[in-house]
């Protein structure tokens, strides 16, 4: 059972000319989702291919070519809603969304304006202070991606490529619950981090896999609350919509960008006109892209060619059963079975690899070490060398291996760090490395304790300080590890030490 007890944080505060403002952000999420061909057409979604190369007739409006659906994609969304706990729509149905532009060559979009096939739901998103807010989902629906033009590649001409025409795409809209930049980045993260983890989006920011449209408010202090008890919009700001966003650090900017903007218009006395804007990260400013179309404007109506979506509550059922362990619950479980601290189960868990990576290598070991060794050793490594988990030299069976050693004393900590060194560096199985490379701890008392009598004997004004000043004593334990070349058990050391020195 998760523990949803956590305090909300407190809203992004902005400092104008006559008074404080807070923030008020809504954000709609296109997500691509994973699948081998688009929504509508057999086409193939493979990124960065020739241009222009993965494109059906349908994709290219070719005259009498008529859509049909990708029943996957529909998995997807599906399994995407459940993942965050939302309503599920067992009828659904698709519309036109009517505009011209280069990359769309039907001159329309096929979208889910009335009717989408996942209701309301909700997104917890911890911020990494002990605080979390709950955003709610308002929807989920399907529609068709466009393609992309291309304007730097001829000073006179533009260039269109279609391959992303008709690709999947889930648009995840939520309520203006979230309060400031900081809140509207880890909303994002979130939202990866599930569907990454879902396996509907892999959250490939970089190739426009996952695109946010933000929508930004301003509103006095108070006013929010009065919004929350009566959900009544006139209490909120005229919001603005920032399109295309596709960085993390890129949104939070054009937010605070954004909202300082609409403070000056509304602190000179003017208004603020909803519109369409795009954020310019080398001038840091937003500029107004058009004005905020309404659906009238877009003259919807549902697609003759598309018959409404009915899918069966068993279908459901079945895609719920089989969904994996999600993070909020791999990070509580995590919790409760190793003895993690909140923040070693959060870094566990960001990501399904390093979390599945985790699971393999504390299996039936301590789960407080193996979280040790992988946060520290491997992930410090491999961020220093700029690879992933998925590029790790040292396998969960090999960390595992290391782990083992430690355990059962036949290797200290500091042999241990040699001995991964030697695993990250040339491979092999631990053990054997150990057995023949004499890197076993020395836990024979005796050989120890005559190293010791050995270094006491030819030291006997350290010995002398050491008797009134006990700190000193570990000069002899370092001492004792140098002689045995860092193989003698430090706490078997310790304790002969303290014994010889009384």
């Amino acid at each position: 059972m998760l523990d949803l007890t956590y305090e909300l944080p407190k809203p992004k505060v902005i400092s104008g000319a006559k008074h404080d403002w807070e923030l008020v952000i809504g954000m709609e999420v296109h997500a691509q989702v994973s699948s081998n061909a688009k929504l509508f057409s057999g086409a193939s979604t493979q990124f960065g291919a020739e241009p222009n190369s993965n494109v059906s007739f349908v994709d290219a409006a070719m005259p009498g070519m008529l859509p049909v659906i990708n029943e996957y994609c529909v998995e997807q969304a599906v399994r995407t809603g459940l993942g965050l706990k939302a309503d599920i729509n067992l009828w659904s149905a698709f519309d036109r969304k009517n505009y011209f532009y280069p990359d769309l060559p039907q001159g329309y979009q096929i979208s889910q304006l009335y009717h989408p096939i996942v209701g309301e739901g909700e997104v917890l998103v911890e911020l990494g202070d002990g605080t979390a807010r709950m955003v709610r989902i308002e929807r989920i629906h399907m529609e068709q991606d466009a393609g992309k033009s291309i304007h730097d590649m001829d000073p006179n001409m533009s260039f269109v490529d279609l391959n992303r025409t008709g690709v999947c795409l889930m648009e995840i809209v939520s309520r203006p619950d979230i309060r400031g930049p900081e809140e509207a980045a880890a909303y994002i993260t979130k939202l990866r981090q599930i569907m990454r983890y879902l396996g509907t989006c892999d959250g490939n920011m970089q190739n426009g896999n996952l695109r946010a449209d933000v929508n930004v408010s301003i509103c006095l202090p108070g006013a929010y609350e009065k919004y929350q008890e009566t959900q009544d919009f006139s209490h909120l700001g005229t919001r603005c919509e920032i399109k295309n966003m596709n960085s993390m650090r890129f949104i939070q900017q054009a937010i605070e960008v954004e909202a300082r903007r609409q403070i000056a218009i509304v602190e000179a006395g003017g208004e603020v006109e909803q519109e369409t804007r795009l954020y310019d990260p080398d001038k840091g400013e937003t500029r107004s892209m058009r004005s905020k179309e309404e659906a009238h404007d877009y003259r919807y109506f549902p697609d003759p060619d598309l018959l409404p979506l009915e899918i069966e509550q068993d279908w459901v059922d079945g895609i719920a059963a089989n969904l994996p362990e999600l993070p909020d619950e791999k990070k509580a479980r995590f919790i409760a079975d190793f003895g993690l601290t909140d923040y070693d189960a959060s870094v566990l868990t960001a990501d399904v690899e390093s979390a599945a990576y985790f699971d393999e290598v504390a299996k039936g070991r301590n789960g407080k070490l193996a979280a040790n060794w992988v946060i520290n050793e491997l992930f410090g490594r491999l961020k220093k060398e700029d690879h992933d988990i998925t590029d790790s030299p040292v396998s969960p069976a090999q960390l595992g291996g290391i782990i083992d050693l430690i355990s059962s004393d036949a290797i200290s900590g500091k042999i241990a760090k040699d001995l991964f060194e030697i695993v990250y560096t040339e491979g092999g199985d631990p053990a054997k490395i150990v057995e023949e490379r004499g890197m076993k701890q020395v836990t024979d008392t005796g050989a120890i304790e005559t190293a010791l009598d050995e270094i006491i004997a030819a030291n006997p004004a350290q010995v002398e300080k050491a008797k009134v000043n006990p700190k000193l004593a570990g000069w002899f334990v370092g001492q004792v590890m140098k002689a045995t070349g860092g193989k003698a058990n430090p706490k078997a050391v310790n304790e002969l030490v303290a014994k010889k020195l009384g």
